[in-house]
């Protein structure tokens, strides 16, 4: 009994309370965060073959250098410079458009919007697939096809491949990040608005120099989300190919990569490598556009 009013004492007591309740995030945080990158920076310097682990060095780095890795790499950049390119704006615009008084049935549009993201990326990639399948019948080509263009075979050709990733990154984030600049929208006073259209400030003048200065940490927010999502892009492209093996990897990204040498060929050092490479690309980037991005600055 002693020993239960202790422990009893010690849960209710105001110094022990701030560490009990941050505890579950801190054991959280290392279980399932810090050992599995400290775990993967390990098998990155070892052969890890019938459960034994030697270490290599910088080997599995060195076998990196190919160009398939670079291939991948770049599919990866590219894309992900493209979505941040289409992801931002576009849900800026929508969102503006919804948070308007003149818009009506505001409800209505946005559950529309975000019904996509409620959506099984996997059921989306079936989708899409069939969508823009090869056949005559494939819907796309039923499209193509009212302007005089004939069958294309989506899935196998540079540009095509492209326009459907992007396609599909467009339908399925829109909504999340539309959501997002509503939340920021919201935040501005509509005082602000009222008095730049008394002073005779348009809705293009009311956008750039009240929506958007005000929008910059929803901005930075949807920018660093957006490039994270983008080069851990893999479900989608893994999908649309019915497995890891698009022509020529025309769509397999650096994620794929990894999941093709760590799982597929069972090569977990070299899949640990290209973890630990795509970990400080993602590091490096997005530290970058902070800074530049003024987050970092103090007073701000």
């Amino acid at each position: 009994m002693e020993k239960k009013s202790v422990f009893k004492r010690f849960l209710y007591s105001q110094k022990a309370a701030p560490y009990v309740f941050v505890l579950p995030f801190v054991l959280t945080f290392l279980i399932f965060f810090a050992y599995p990158i400290v775990s993967t920076i390990m098998m990155s310097f070892q052969k890890v073959a019938g459960g034994e682990a030697t270490f290599v060095g910088l080997a599995n780095y060195k076998t990196l250098m190919n160009p398939v890795f670079y291939k991948c790499l770049k599919n990866s950049a590219f894309y992900t410079v493209v979505s941040c390119a289409i992801m931002l704006p576009i849900p800026m615009l929508l969102a503006t458009m919804l948070n308007s008084k003149a818009m009506k049935a505001k409800g209505f549009f946005r559950s529309i919007m975000f019904i996509p993201a409620l959506t099984s990326v996997v059921v989306a990639g079936v989708v899409f697939r069939m969508m823009f399948g090869e056949l005559e019948g494939s819907f796309m080509n039923q499209v193509v096809g009212l302007f005089g263009v004939e069958p294309l075979v989506w899935l196998r050709r540079p540009v095509t491949v492209w326009i459907t990733l992007f396609v599909l990154c467009l339908w399925r984030w829109t909504g999340v990040n539309m959501m997002y600049y509503l939340s920021g929208l919201q935040q501005i006073p509509g005082d602000l608005y009222e008095s730049a259209e008394i002073d005779g400030a348009n809705a293009m003048q009311q956008f750039r120099y009240i929506t958007l200065p005000l929008l910059k940490s929803t901005n930075v927010y949807v920018l660093t989300i957006s490039i994270f999502g983008g080069m851990a892009m893999f479900t989608e492209s893994y999908l649309l190919f019915n497995g890891n093996k698009s022509p020529n990897n025309v769509g397999t990204t650096i994620v794929g990569y990894l999941y093709r040498m760590g799982m597929e060929q069972n090569n977990i050092g070299i899949g640990s490598a290209i973890g630990v490479v795509l970990l400080l690309i993602v590091m490096a980037i997005n530290v970058v556009q902070l800074i530049l991005n003024g987050t970092f600055k103090k007073g701000e």
